[in-house]
């Protein structure tokens, strides 16, 4: 159970390490069937990492940042290939490293109160924690609209875009838990899924249900100013709001995002992708971007971000290219 409340239960180290000591232990005691991962009170099931600590530590030397993202991806990869069923509440917000905790598990539940995002293009950032193999894999380009927009989408369009599986009620989610908790040895997958499927119910309809055309249309480009383009073209509320919301980000960390994707969509791996992510943190702290981003979002909010290059047009291949080398430090291997 997630439980940082203030912080909306925002990752740090330490929560990263504890997860991946609890989880390795359960993995191999036979008394333990299946782990839920939820969070105490609060406004959401939780807003990420904690970039304020990130951005101070990239600030002076790195070493804690480098650390963070280490041990972050390692816990996304476990909670991947993990042995055992895990049942993630995704409730209220849930964002960024918020993701990475849960839609790499096995059972994904949304509720009316969801709100599912990857807002780093925001904070001179990219999508992480292998949300690019998840972005990737979304059905047509709604992973890319995603990705680059870093909208917020509702528990319907979660599950559309493959991030959650089941839509519960949120006055039914404590029920579900006990009912979960009780089921008799061994607890399977398939007995979980019947489970949950009794408490599930057809949530209102998202983004995804009415825009689906347009994004697939419009983010199947790959550069960014094909797509902007093609947003302009359209006419749409929606392609509109895109539009605004995409010309509000870093423009590198949009060429960076988009690059990215189609690169993860080519892997065969979700390692190969966290990889590759990892490489790119150690790149972002290097650049003004993320700290302007940090500024605008975190300690000044004032929403107010000046990137540097401040547009498209301004920034250089080489500047991208400085993301994807390759690096001695791994995470795997």
């Amino acid at each position: 159970r997630l439980n940082r409340p203030k912080a909306i239960h925002a990752l740090t180290h330490g929560v990263c390490t504890a997860m991946i000591e609890a989880l390795v232990a359960w993995a191999d005691d036979d008394a333990i069937d299946l782990v839920m991962i939820d969070h105490a009170e609060g406004r959401g099931f939780c807003a990420g990492g904690d970039i304020r600590l990130i951005a101070e530590s990239a600030a002076v030397d790195g070493v804690a940042a480098r650390a963070f993202f280490h041990e972050e991806y390692r816990l996304n990869h476990l909670l991947f290939t993990y042995g055992k069923p895990t049942i993630a509440f995704m409730d209220g917000i849930t964002m960024g490293g918020g993701v990475g905790v849960s839609s790499h598990g096995s059972h994904r539940i949304v509720t009316e109160t969801t709100k599912l995002a990857m807002p780093e293009t925001g904070i001179g950032f990219f999508p992480d924690i292998g949300a690019t193999w998840l972005l990737s894999r979304a059905s047509g380009e709604l992973g890319t609209w995603m990705g680059l927009s870093g909208e917020a989408v509702n528990g319907a369009d979660a599950i559309t875009a493959g991030f959650a599986d089941w839509y519960v009620p949120q006055d039914r989610v404590a029920e579900l838990l006990e009912r979960i908790a009780a089921l008799p040895a061994p607890a399977l997958g398939q007995s979980i899924a019947s489970t949950i499927r009794d408490y599930t119910v057809d949530g209102p309809k998202g983004i995804f249900s009415e825009g689906r055309d347009m994004i697939d249309r419009c983010f199947a480009f790959d550069t960014v100013e094909e797509i902007i383009a093609a947003l302009e073209m359209e006419k749409c509320e929606l392609a509109t709001r895109t539009l605004t919301a995409m010309r509000a980000k870093s423009p590198t960390s949009l060429k960076v995002t988009l690059r990215m994707l189609r690169e993860a969509r080519r892997s065969t791996d979700l390692e190969t992708c966290l990889e590759r992510e990892f490489a790119g943190t150690l790149q972002v702290v290097k650049v003004p971007d993320f700290y302007e981003g940090i500024r605008a979002a975190i300690i000044d909010k004032d929403r107010n971000a000046k990137w540097s290059p401040a547009t498209l047009e301004d920034v250089e291949a080489a500047s991208v290219e400085a993301f994807f080398v390759a690096r001695d430090e791994r995470l795997f291997g």
